[in-house]
């Protein structure tokens, strides 16, 4: 549970870039609209967003495939520019949200408001966590590498090389603008929808007792995340939208690098044990 002391770096940081998010609004609307540009922060926010939903979460997390290392590198890098923590430090809250989900050790409890869960739980600091199960991270050298340098690998990452990209075309303070403090804010706000929206609104087709649901709107915003009641059921699957109609393209990224050998040892939940996960549930238990 929060220790409720406040974290000023956080709240200062917070604050800081969504107001320059506003800047890089009003900079589009009256001082350039650039489409290489906005094309650029596009790009940023997905490559940056796949490297959080499928390394972050689906790989450091969760353990749930195997990627050779210049992609471990690569989602370690553009991680850093989503400016979320270390991969380590994300990983364990993470855990921790996954062993106590929606008691008093979960770090964004949805019990405690739908503000609490999507951003306030940031806002505080996090007590110590010595239960913790993050040796194998650890024991990672490249994780440990990016959990050492973080803080400079996020500015490198997160706006120092949008700025330069911009740069080429005339247009350095909009890649500064846009592709970095723009593109962060949303790239903020839609991956703390994993933690409230997701816990808020949508169906629980495979398990009941905990606050996680299904929603086809979140995942459309988070790449695929916001199949969350299955994630909770089946957290050892490297897939969140299990049905074939469902929006995960951190799930088809992940399978397609599987054909390049590039990811492998994809682990997957028995089909007969996720139809079973739903008659329970549809019969009530």
């Amino acid at each position: 549970m929060r220790d409720l002391r406040p974290d000023w770096i956080n709240i200062l940081v917070l604050a800081g870039v969504h107001l320059m998010g506003v800047v890089a609004v009003l900079y589009m609307a009256l001082v350039r609209f650039d489409w290489q540009t906005a094309a650029l922060a596009l790009a940023w926010f997905a490559v940056v967003g796949l490297s959080v939903g499928g390394g972050y979460h689906r790989l450091f997390a969760h353990r749930t495939y195997r990627a050779i290392w210049p992609l471990r590198l690569g989602y370690l890098f553009f991680g850093s520019a989503a400016v979320q923590n270390s991969a380590l430090s994300w990983s364990a809250d993470h855990r921790v949200h996954h062993a106590y989900a929606d008691g008093p050790r979960d770090p964004y409890n949805i019990t405690r408001g739908f503000w609490w869960a999507h951003i306030g739980w940031v806002f505080y600091k996090s007590p110590p966590r010595p239960d913790d199960d993050v040796s194998d991270l650890q024991a990672d050298p490249l994780v440990a590498f990016q959990h050492r340098w973080y803080v400079l690998l996020a500015v490198v990452f997160g706006l120092a090389l949008p700025t330069a990209i911009g740069a080429l075309w005339g247009d350095w303070l909009g890649g500064l603008l846009v592709a970095g403090f723009l593109r962060l804010v949303l790239q903020w706000q839609t991956t703390f929808t994993i933690n409230s929206v997701a816990h808020w609104i949508g169906h629980q087709p495979y398990c009941t007792s905990t606050s996680a649901r299904d929603s086809s709107i979140t995942a459309l915003i988070s790449f695929g995340e916001g199949y969350h009641n299955f994630h909770h059921r089946f957290q050892a699957d490297y897939r969140n939208g299990v049905r074939w109609w469902q929006l995960d393209p951190t799930k088809w990224f992940v399978w397609s690098m599987s054909k390049l050998g590039v990811t492998r040892d994809l682990r997957v939940t028995p089909a007969d044990a996720i139809r079973r996960a739903r008659e329970t549930v549809a019969a009530g238990g």
